[in-house]
């Protein structure tokens, strides 16, 4: 359900939190809707159960993304998908130099509460009365000082602020996601009316970057513990090729392009390298290439291979056991006089999935484990036997 500014009111109010509290730990499984449900409503209106379930389901769906404090606050379901990675929402908050930020399409404020952690002065606009609601619970509930607005970003925003963050909506009415800028929830080109010394926008990580190229600045592919997040634009920076940022519990490492030279392609040798996504969302496979000391198993394909190993943590190695010329019948035979009785399957450039060829291969139930590589060297299809995890 949605919630509405009644539904928040009680989720705030004294009963309200009885509730949350009493049944934090229940079931909340689809399967268990309609018993919890008929519980709730022994005490609660209908709407005042729906809204406790509701919230119930979100704080544990966030618990990954606001660990420390996600059984106290309060969420819509598409402000929490939008709402960023913990460790993206610290690294954007400690690169903004200025002490104010302004944050537009703030939602349930997320982003705001990271910056004001950082030590900002933050003010957070929405159009949505009920966001803004709950993103000043949020901030009650985490002892974080930002303010929050109901403001329509396309008429006007407040000026002096050094900083803007901008969080278009990149999901229509139906929940589908919006695949051009200009149709964002307010659109891309709003930012040019704005003056700050830095204008930083969260974009789609799957943003066409040839959308962008009116608007100059940096773009910057995000990646949080091996997974894409996220691409930002930075406005105000020089214009440049994008760049890859890799975000662990060890730190940030950062990825650019030094030089444009092509790298050799070269058959598979003794390890498969498979780059983070944020290197290949920024164009840059051939600069880790280069400084792995690595080759390109096919120009159009981001799987790597060398002879040595290269600490990085820009991404996974696979040691290779063996390679061939892709033959489902010859694989088969391999596999089989080797006693591998179970494959893990990972393709790119390779048309069959991953579930078809290991119906097809038949192998037999014996015990030795193997991951299959399925891709291409020099245009051809191949397949590349490495060891297990």
């Amino acid at each position: 359900m949605a919630l509405r500014l009644d539904d928040i009111a009680f989720l705030r109010s004294e009963r309200g939190n009885q509730f949350l509290i009493a049944y934090a730990d229940c079931d909340t499984s689809e399967s268990n809707t309609l018993p919890l449900l008929s519980e709730l409503r022994k005490s609660l209106s209908p709407a005042e159960a729906s809204a406790v379930l509701t919230t119930l389901r979100l704080r544990k769906k966030a618990e990954t993304k606001f660990p420390r404090f996600a059984g106290g606050m309060l969420f819509t379901a598409d402000g929490l998908q939008q709402a960023s990675h913990p460790l993206v929402r610290r690294y954007r908050a400690a690169l903004i130099a200025s002490r104010d930020v302004l944050d537009v399409c703030c939602g349930i404020g997320g982003d705001s509460l990271a910056f004001a952690a950082a030590g900002k002065q933050v003010l957070g606009l929405d159009i949505d009365p009920v966001r803004i609601a709950i993103a000043r619970h949020n901030a009650a509930a985490t002892g974080l000082g930002a303010a929050f607005q109901v403001t329509d970003a396309t008429r006007a925003i407040p000026g002096g602020f050094s900083s803007i963050f901008f969080d278009p909506g990149r999901r229509d009415g139906q929940g589908r996601r919006i695949r051009h800028v200009e149709q964002y929830l307010p659109p891309l080109s709003l930012l040019r009316s704005w003056q700050a010394d830095d204008i930083i926008v969260k974009l789609s990580p799957a943003v066409d970057l040839r959308q962008l190229e009116a608007y100059g600045g940096q773009v910057e592919f995000i990646s949080a513990m091996g997974q894409m997040t996220e691409a930002l634009l930075w406005q105000n920076r020089p214009s440049s090729w994008p760049s890859a940022t890799l975000l662990s519990d060890d730190g940030a490492y950062h990825l650019k392009s030094e030089c444009r030279t092509r790298v050799a392609v070269a058959a598979p040798k003794a390890w498969l390298f498979e780059p983070d996504p944020a290197v290949l969302r920024a164009g840059l496979v051939q600069d880790l290439a280069r400084q792995l000391k690595a080759a390109m198993i096919d120009e159009t394909i981001a799987y790597l291979t060398m002879d040595a190993r290269v600490e990085t943590p820009w991404g996974r190695y696979w040691r290779i056991l063996d390679w061939m010329p892709f033959q489902l019948k010859r694989l088969r035979t391999y596999l089989v006089e080797r006693g591998v009785g179970s494959v893990t399957v990972k393709k790119r450039g390779f048309a069959m999935s991953p579930e078809a060829l290991t119906a097809r291969l038949r192998l037999r139930d014996d015990d030795e484990a193997r991951v299959l590589v399925m891709t291409r060297h020099r245009g051809k299809p191949i397949a590349v036997i490495c060891a297990p995890y």
